[in-house]
């Protein structure tokens, strides 16, 4: 079986600025890698072969990371307007219409899930996750047999509390594809955009049997706050023992390292206590600093500072006392002047 699939990264992350501004959202680190990486690893581990990407935002900065970090074979479609989910996955229609079948993973969806049993059921099934609040996404109904009954996108009165979480399993393509185009004919809009629900609700409704499975690992980087919950969730789930630990320790000794972390190994730090939950990447520059709970980019420089619940992005450079900081790409704060 050949297992290809399509992720969409065309969005702008306008709740992410100032950081967006200069890079796509899907390239903000997270962890100790960007967004995108994390899902790439997971395509990378379940076998994907071939991967259609739908571009948009600074489309070629995407594009030139995934060339160099990924071994399949990989497609750039660009989405010259943002006419919803439904319209980016139509765009791959040349590359997977006659597929058997393909999985979809939403570009900013990092997630924990047992997909491998999923493909050896190989029926169509859609990932989805219990919420709170289900008004603020897709929601899967359910019948008496446990199989899709109905789909509504962003429903004020929610039929359940299964939340669709981007990750989509489809054994016919070829239908999503047809589905597709024909709500773009007929301009058929949910909120003003074309939404992939409701081209899987027209498949529902031409008789296409769907399932669910459920995805406790969902992690949302859609915002600063939901960054920093996911940034600290994922570095939980690190494996770091004493011997990284020991590591980081010989590494940096005029330093307090507390786990977890993930500093790049270009890092340097100068008398600074960092963590726990801070990630950071290459080339940035720590000097006297308290650092916890917080993101920084590469190429930083950061010195004489006690941060905490901070994302400061690539180039910045901060200095000055206790703060709290949403600092964008090549800016520069001076504080305590």
């Amino acid at each position: 079986m050949v297992l290809k699939a399509i992720v969409p990264v065309a969005g702008i992350g306008t709740r992410l600025r100032p950081h967006t501004h200069t890079a796509p959202k899907v390239l903000l680190p997270v962890a100790g890698k960007p967004i995108l990486g994390h899902i790439l690893d997971e395509l990378t581990r379940l076998g994907i072969e071939e991967t259609t990407f739908i571009i948009g935002y600074k489309g070629d900065m995407i594009r030139e990371y995934v060339q160099r970090t990924v071994g399949f074979r990989t497609n750039f479609v660009e989405q010259s307007e943002m006419l919803g989910l439904g319209h980016a996955i139509s765009l791959a229609k040349p590359f997977h219409y006659d597929d058997e079948r393909v999985l979809i993973v939403l570009g900013d969806t990092i997630f924990k899930a047992d997909l491998k049993s999923v493909f050896e059921r190989d029926e169509s099934a859609l990932g989805v996750k219990k919420v709170d609040d289900p008004r603020r996404f897709g929601v899967v109904e359910l019948d008496k047999m446990g199989n899709v009954k109905r789909l509504v996108e962003k429903p004020e009165i929610p039929p359940s509390n299964l939340a669709l979480v981007g990750i989509y399993y489809l054994k016919q393509p070829r239908a999503l594809f047809d589905c597709l185009d024909e709500n773009i004919r007929a301009n058929k809009r949910t909120k003003g955009e074309f939404q992939l629900t409701d081209a899987l609700q027209a498949m529902l409704e031409r008789g296409h049997q769907m399932r669910v499975f459920m995805v406790e690992g969902w992690y949302d980087c859609g915002k600063p706050e939901t960054m920093l919950l996911t940034n600290r969730d994922l570095l939980d789930m690190k494996i770091q023992d004493l011997e990284e630990y020991a590591r980081l320790a010989d590494r940096y000794p005029g330093s307090v390292i507390n786990m977890p972390v993930a500093i790049d190994d270009s890092v340097r730090l100068e008398n600074s206590i960092v963590g726990p939950y801070v990630s950071i990447s290459a080339g940035t520059s720590l000097r006297s600093c308290i650092v916890k709970n917080s993101i920084i980019g590469e190429n930083a420089e950061v010195s004489e500072i006690v941060l905490e619940a901070s994302i400061i992005s690539d180039n910045a450079k901060v200095a000055g006392t206790r703060t709290r900081l949403n600092v964008g790409d090549s800016s520069e704060i001076i504080l305590g002047e």
